[in-house]
């Protein structure tokens, strides 16, 4: 069976666990990792028989590449990859500014003949997924996301790319009715001004929005536990019939479950007309590995 070839745009925590998923598929194979010209010189043991490139220009026959960068540098990237006609699938995590990324993104896709798919993660992504089944099952009600308490990537990489900080993790803990607290522990370089680095940190679209607690400490790496999780409650309405309670709940390992996200989307996305796409604006069955008759009799 032919195999779609798979580049890997970076390869952070989620390009190291796509590496692992995209192994473990039956319809994909890494073609190749892509990352910075000063990390070529690392010699990575489990990519010693991937090829290892600074540009996904020198890998041939590209079927689909995997944007495993921070969010900030998706859109710039994924624009020039699908001017090479390539497919792209992303984990943007800006709620806010996904759908300016979306009507950015379609029509450079659609005029290459490519497919992007954005937001391939669990939030945005699945949860949302689970979100907007609640909201058809019950059309009036309130739903409540409650992250954590957990890890949260795109927050650690938002705190990483900030002045003054040698390293940092930030965690998610829920306090209920959507609302969280950010934990953020950070190792400054030596000159740096801790009370700069926190009003930078609370300044941040990442954390302005919630009550954010900023920690300077010694060693960050003592501190990672790549495990996260959600609560997804909605109370709603079912017709003319009240107090309908729904809940969705999920313990993770946060790349490792964001990296298979991706992989099904990479295939649910070669199954649309060029465009881009949120995962909700996908038909469920495209994600799913197998002939649609089984898979339809298999789970319906």
């Amino acid at each position: 069976m032919k195999k779609y070839q798979a580049a890997i745009i970076g390869y952070g925590n989620i390009g190291k666990f796509l590496v692992e998923a995209i192994k473990a598929s039956e319809d994909f194979q890494v073609a190749g990792v892509v990352r910075r010209a000063e990390s070529l010189k690392e010699n990575l043991l489990e990519l010693k028989e991937i090829p290892v490139v600074s540009s996904i220009e020198e890998l041939e026959r590209i079927d689909v590449a995997f944007l495993t960068i921070p969010t900030r540098l998706i859109p710039e990237y994924a624009r020039k990859i699908l001017a090479l006609g390539v497919n792209t699938v992303d984990s943007y995590d800006l709620h806010g500014e996904l759908g300016k990324l979306r009507k950015s993104l379609d029509p450079i896709a659609k005029a290459n003949n490519a497919v992007a798919v954005i937001s391939a993660g669990w939030d945005p992504g699945t949860d949302s997924m689970i979100r907007s089944i609640f909201q058809f099952m019950t059309p009036k009600g309130i739903t409540y996301t409650n992250f954590g308490p957990g890890m949260s990537m795109g927050h650690t990489v938002a705190v990483k790319a900030l002045s003054g900080i040698k390293n940092a993790v930030s965690l998610t803990i829920p306090k209920g009715t959507g609302l969280h607290r950010r934990m953020v522990y950070v190792e400054l370089e030596e000159e740096a001004n801790f009370a700069a680095v926190e009003a930078a940190i609370k300044k941040d679209p990442y954390f302005a929005q919630d009550e954010t607690v900023v920690y300077p400490v010694s060693n960050v790496n003592q501190l990672i536990d790549m495990g996260h999780g959600v609560i997804i409650e909605r109370k709603g309405v079912s017709g003319l019939t009240h107090n309908q309670i729904l809940k969705f709940e999920m313990r993770v390992n946060n790349p490792a479950l964001t990296s298979q996200i991706m992989v099904a989307s990479a295939r649910a996305g070669l199954k649309q007309k060029p465009g881009c796409y949120t995962m909700i604006e996908i038909p469920l069955i495209d994600y799913i590995y197998g002939e649609r008759n089984s898979i339809i009799e298999k789970l319906v």
